[in-house]
């Protein structure tokens, strides 16, 4: 989720078949086949996965996040003729992918709504209908950009009837989507921090969930619909904390610090889930609501290579996923707990730093 943060990376779900997930089963597929895209080898050491495939081959991908039916997938891409991120829908099934975006701004995060009928997702084009300028770096040191035009809409599936969810100045984006209620998270500065709310598809029931100093955002609901997990920046010193705070006034951040927490889904009960110090991003649930999936760069002593890893909730049992030497991310589980899907620079022609979408058959280890 941030945005949750698409990361450009020039620098930088499941169980056995038969698993029922509390509140969330989606309706049988038993038809359906992943057609989209091409088959590609398994790395080795990836025995998490089997029947991987390519999903997209050009430009930046990400974010990728399944339908509620396990048949299509909604992601962003700056793919030409784009030269800022947009989002998609792929069919893969049939491989089409369309545009649901405006196809002006910047987007980020979009997630289906309970249905699929209604999509969500975050566009900086009532700003500016131009892409804002790209930021990587601030005083040597790799930063986010939080483009103050960004709010979050929802629209329908096909792109139509496009609505405004937020509209306070100031960062408002990652937003999904609880497979139990309906119910839509999503990170703002409104408050003057990075903070988590909650809030209905028709923007009522509006609440704040974090109340700390620091990044608390990208966060994905529970399959039970009870807990949530997000990243969450944290301060060695009041240093650190006030330099935070001074890019923040410069709609920046540094995410070199970020922790994988857990909260039930009134905001309480927020607790760490790693407490390693590196860049660890994109947590999401595993269909046991016990462990967890996230990437990280936590083996990499340059702070270049991200890794998926599965975690248990309380921070034990910790195995790495991934074995690719660059970027892998963004992993998210299909509704049925059969495939993931996550993006990564795998694969990519020399001197390329494509960001693809992949997709994976999850093998389920002891």
């Amino acid at each position: 989720m941030s945005s949750k943060l698409f990361i450009q990376i020039q620098i930088l779900f499941l169980l056995a078949t038969g698993l029922h997930l509390s509140g969330c089963q989606s309706p049988s597929t038993s038809s359906f086949e992943i057609k989209a895209g091409k088959p590609v080898p398994n790395l080795e050491g990836e025995i998490y996965f089997k029947n991987v495939r390519q999903l997209t081959f050009e430009g930046e991908n990400a974010e990728a996040y399944w339908s509620n039916d396990g048949k299509k997938l909604i992601f962003q891409s700056n793919a030409p003729p784009f030269k800022c991120d947009q989002i998609f829908v792929l069919d893969l099934e049939t491989g089409i992918k369309n545009l649901v975006s405006t196809g002006k701004g910047r987007t980020t995060c979009a997630y289906f709504l309970k249905g699929d009928e209604k999509i969500v997702y975050a566009s900086t084009h009532l700003a500016d209908e131009n892409c804002p300028p790209p930021v990587f770096r601030k005083n040597g040191k790799y930063v986010w950009g939080l483009y103050p035009g960004y709010d979050v809409f929802i629209a329908n599936a096909d792109g139509s009837g496009l609505k405004a969810l937020t509209e306070t100045p100031g960062y408002d984006a990652e937003a999904t989507v609880c497979p139990v209620t309906g119910e839509i998270v999503f990170t703002s500065v409104r408050d003057g921090d990075l903070e988590l709310y909650s809030v209905s598809p028709d923007g009522s029931n509006l609440k704040r969930l974090t109340n700390r100093p620091g990044y608390d955002g990208g966060a994905f609901y529970s399959h039970d619909g009870t807990k949530l997990v997000q990243r969450s920046g944290y301060f060695a010193n009041d240093e650190e904390k006030k330099a935070y705070f001074d890019l923040l006034k410069e709609n920046l951040v540094q995410p070199s610090q970020m922790e994988i927490t857990v909260l039930d889904r009134d905001g309480s009960n927020f607790k760490k889930v790693t407490d390693n110090g590196k860049a660890n991003f994109a947590p999401f649930w595993h269909p046991d609501n016990k462990r967890i999936l996230f990437s990280s760069n936590l083996n990499d002593p340059r702070g270049r290579n991200f890794e998926i890893y599965i975690i248990d909730e309380d921070g034990k049992n910790r195995k790495q996923i991934t074995n690719n030497p660059s970027f892998d991310g963004f992993p998210m589980f299909s509704p049925d707990g059969k495939y993931l899907v996550f993006a990564s620079n795998r694969y990519n022609k020399p001197g390329s730093r494509d960001t693809n979408v992949f997709v994976a058959e999850w093998v389920e280890q002891p």
